[in-house]
């Protein structure tokens, strides 16, 4: 489409020829970012007639991302080949009586611009996943906030216009232009910081003052419930008012005109992030001993052969998903189901040819007396998908007019490399979804709800507990990716006798088990952290996901390694993973840019104090824009000289590279000695010895 064209929505489904409407679809924000660390955030607005919100109830955005009707859901990001791609699941039949129009934007951080993005694109898809059409935006330059697009009505049709239009003064203003106040968070944000001596002593009152803010103990203000989320309500008061003529009686005449007038106002929706804290610590146990062991809802000691834990788990998981609103609908609402009643099955026998077919589970979601089906095929403890069973359940699902088949196992699901192929009927009308579940990611929505984001009532955030108990128990087999596949020991030898020759399709085999060990790294840390941690896409565009494999793979055979980067959402920096298969070492590093002010001198200095903590072995190396390389040393030499850092011919100073090397482990699996372990655990002591011990504003240009 072209800026300012619309076309209905009845028009680009199959129904619209008999004159029927897209009921729901899925909304795709995606750009991508030449440096790998390009971000944006998505909002929908709900507008009336008027062309203005209700109230900020309206406005959906990182800190609202759910309608309690159903009828927005932001369901986040995902990596693809070429960047990036926010998903927003709207059901318009679901939209209040009242609103004629779902404004589509995105804003940036900090009010950073859009055109330093590459690929700027929406894209509409029907609940089967099948693209209805694409708006690009390419002009964007010094923009930091974009309206994309809106869905409206128009005598009882809804339609698309593709708009296009851009704000320089980002989130704040293309809210202030659809009736919402808000606080301007991004201009209220400290300036960056530089590392020079002169911004030390400001720089230390301002980490007294955030210590102080983040104190676990402090009261929080009191608010209103009733508050639409993101608003900040007036305190209440707890002293009687002054009687007329009594000292005080005129301040409080005052405050209460003040107070009225506060009342009148519109409330102002703060979009400052919300922060979130791990759980307390746990109570003291009453067990006389260590010995004994925590009762169970989902015991997994018993468990010892395949066809038990896969029964187990599927019927553990899908029980929570109904009982537990919020996750089944964080789970489902990538495959299109509807925000609504939900009711799992398990062991249910379907007619198919002579023989009835069995999947592992069904989900039915009714709303508004409709029903979404999808089928469930589960494997756990490592074993692969087959594609003949999938098969049968996509061929039962498009005969009988369910929406989706969902496969779940401990793999990870890459773009443009499907786990089973499967044949679609192109002359069947009715059009079936095929998506995939990795354990780790049930783990990962699991933790995000119960540590960081909350769910409904403490019964259910129990529930939730109990099912991530058992997901990590080792008898349940739901750990997720956990094998390099058959591909990784030859491809390992041919490295070392220098055999393996470019075009080896084993090299590329291990190229994406490589990617799929990434993802499920990204993920553990998110769950963790309770933030976006993501892959960072280095890919040019219009780059094939099978041709941009090869060609890494073909890096792979020539010079023997592994690389990666994966960004931590407000970390001071990426994390770079090189797994370098020649000499059987793993390094992590990121890199930091110098300041735009002050002295070198201090600058390294600054530097060497915020690594007090780090390992010894932490390796500094200055980036110059000279021809030689710059100085480098360990923290452990550096610490009584650091100025050893500044180049002795006086070449300007551009950055520092942080990095940590040790030895990996070389077999396939998941044992202690193996590949994966030694991943994930040079990833957490990277994060954890040097990472968090950088100042996010000194480390990060403004």
């Amino acid at each position: 489409m072209v800026k300012g064209a619309n076309v209905g929505l009845s028009a680009l489904s199959e129904s619209g020829e008999s004159g029927g409407s897209v009921d729901a679809v899925t909304v795709i924000l995606g750009w991508s970012s030449p440096s790998g660390d390009g971000d944006a955030d998505v909002s929908v607005l709900l507008l009336t007639d008027e062309g203005k919100v209700r109230d900020n109830a309206d406005f959906f955005f990182y800190n609202n991302p759910t309608a309690a009707d159903g009828s927005v859901q932001l369901l986040g990001q995902s990596p693809t080949e070429v960047g990036t791609e926010d998903r927003i699941q709207l059901d318009l039949t679901a939209v209040p009586d009242g609103i004629e129009r779902l404004v589509i934007a995105a804003s940036r951080h900090q009010r950073a611009p859009f055109g330093q993005l590459d690929n700027l694109r929406l894209e509409l898809a029907d609940l089967g996943g099948e693209r209805l059409l694409g708006f690009s935006i390419t002009d964007a330059e010094s923009e930091s906030g974009f309206v994309f697009g809106e869905i409206y009505r128009r005598n009882q049709e809804w339609k698309f216009r593709a708009i296009g239009q851009g704000y320089d003064t980002g989130l704040a203003g293309l809210a202030t232009d659809f009736g919402i106040e808000i606080e301007d968070d991004a201009a209220e944000e400290a300036p960056a910081h530089d590392l020079s001596a002169d911004a030390e002593a400001e720089a230390h009152t301002g980490a007294e003052a955030a210590s102080t803010q983040a104190d676990p103990t402090a009261k929080p203000p009191v608010t209103d419930p009733g508050a639409a989320p993101g608003t900040d309500a007036a305190p209440a008061s707890d002293s009687a008012p002054a009687e007329a003529g009594t000292p005080g009686a005129a301040d409080a005449t005052g405050a209460a005109a003040t107070a009225a007038a506060a009342a009148a106002a519109p409330k102002r929706l703060r979009t400052a992030r919300k922060k979130v804290t791990l759980p307390k610590a746990a109570k003291p146990s009453l067990a006389e001993n260590d010995a004994w062991h925590t009762a169970r809802l989902f015991p997994a000691t018993a468990l010892n052969r395949d066809r038990e834990r896969e029964v187990r788990a599927t019927s553990v998981l899908l029980s929570v998903m109904a009982q537990v609103p919020e996750f089944g609908r964080r789970l489902t609402a990538a495959f299109g189901a509807p925000a609504g009643r939900m009711e799992t099955f398990t062991e249910v026998s379907l007619p198919h040819g002579d023989t009835p077919k069995r999947p592992d589970g069904v989900i039915r979601v009714e709303r508004a007396g409709r029903l979404w089906t999808a089928l469930v095929e589960s494997k756990t403890n490592g074993n692969p998908l087959k594609a003949e069973q999938v098969q049968d359940y996509m061929d039962i699902a498009a005969r009988r007019g369910y929406e989706a088949v969902i496969t779940l196992s401990n793999d990870v699901a890459l773009d443009g490399s499907p786990l089973v192929p499967v044949k679609i009927d192109g002359r069947r009308k009715h059009k079936v979804l095929l998506g995939h579940l990795s354990w780790a990611e049930v783990a990962y929505q699991a933790k995000m709800l119960i540590r960081h984001e909350g769910v409904g009532n403490p019964a259910h955030a129990w529930l939730l507990q109990e099912l991530l108990h058992y997901l990590q128990h080792d008898n349940s087999g739901c750990h997720g990716f956990q094998n390099m596949g058959p591909a990784w020991v030859p491809v390992r030898k041919g490295i070392d006798d220098e055999t393996l020759a470019a075009g080896d399709e084993r090299a590329t085999q291990v190229v994406e088990s490589w990617e799929r060990l990434i993802r499920q790294v990204c993920l553990q840390l998110g769950g963790e952290l309770g933030v976006k941690v993501l892959p960072v896409q280095r890919t040019g565009r219009g780059e094939d996901a099978r041709a941009r494999r090869t060609a890494l793979a073909d890096r792979l055979c020539a010079d023997g390694r592994l690389d990666a980067e994966i960004r931590i959402e407000d970390a001071p920096g990426t994390i770079a993973i090189a797994a370098d298969l020649r000499v059987g070492k793993l390094r992590t590093s990121t890199e930091i840019p110098a300041p735009e002010q002050g002295y070198p001198l201090s600058w390294v200095k600054r530097l060497v104090r915020q690594l007090a903590e780090a390992p010894a072995d932490l390796h500094i190396e200055t980036l110059t824009d000279g021809t030689s390389a710059g100085p480098r040393g360990t923290l452990e030499k550096l610490r009584p000289e650091p100025g050893d850092l500044l180049p002795k011919d006086s070449a300007r100073i551009t950055g520092f590279r942080l990095s940590l090397a040790k030895s990996m482990g070389s077999t396939r699996g998941n044992a202690e000695s193996g590949f994966i372990r030694s991943v994930d655990a040079a990833v957490e002591r990277f994060r954890t010895g040097v990472l968090v011990h950088l100042d996010q504003r000194t480390a990060r240009r403004a």
